[in-house]
């Protein structure tokens, strides 16, 4: 079999792969870490998410901001986030850009590490999602992925979310 007849034959096999949902393991698209980039969010990028969080009670410890497709079965779930950007923690305002793979519907978390050792402290840190949406005993902290998704575009979508702690 010459070359080009064994690469059509790959792809024509890759394709009936993927349509038949056997494609490259979902897990290869989840817990990117990333830098704060900003230029990600200049204009005519995208897509991309400039998230603005105020309320950051202190100056201590890390901001984690981390992104989430909007669906039930991967909004908050452990390891399904799609990328992670952490900062030092500034008191008052933050503003991150988050990009995100394609335009699409997404939720964004947000922790603050008041003492940075990486633990939760329920009485210390702070936590927050897009949206804001009341969290309260009830819920644990973890409102239904529908009061947390927002949809992106292929540009810069800009969000506001405000901390809250205990």
């Amino acid at each position: 079999m010459n070359t080009l007849v064994k690469r059509s034959a790959a792809a024509v096999l890759g394709a009936a792969l993927i349509a038949s949902g056997f494609a490259a393991p979902a897990s290869a698209q989840y817990r990117q870490k990333i830098s704060n980039d900003m230029g990600k969010c200049a204009s005519g990028a995208g897509p991309a998410v400039r998230v603005t969080i105020s309320g950051v009670k202190s100056s201590s410890g890390r901001v984690r901001v981390q992104s989430y497709r909007g669906t039930k079965a991967d909004w908050l779930e452990k390891g399904r986030w799609i990328n992670r950007i952490e900062a030092p923690a500034r008191a008052g305002t933050m503003t991150f850009c988050m990009p995100v793979p394609a335009a699409g519907t997404y939720g964004i978390a947000v922790r603050h590490d008041v003492n940075g050792n990486g633990k939760t402290e329920i009485r210390e840190d702070g936590g927050a999602m897009s949206n804001n949406p009341s969290i309260n005993i009830f819920n644990l902290g973890k409102p239904s992925y529908k009061k947390t998704a927002f949809n992106v575009g292929n540009g810069v979508t800009s969000i506001s979310i405000n901390m809250r702690y205990f």
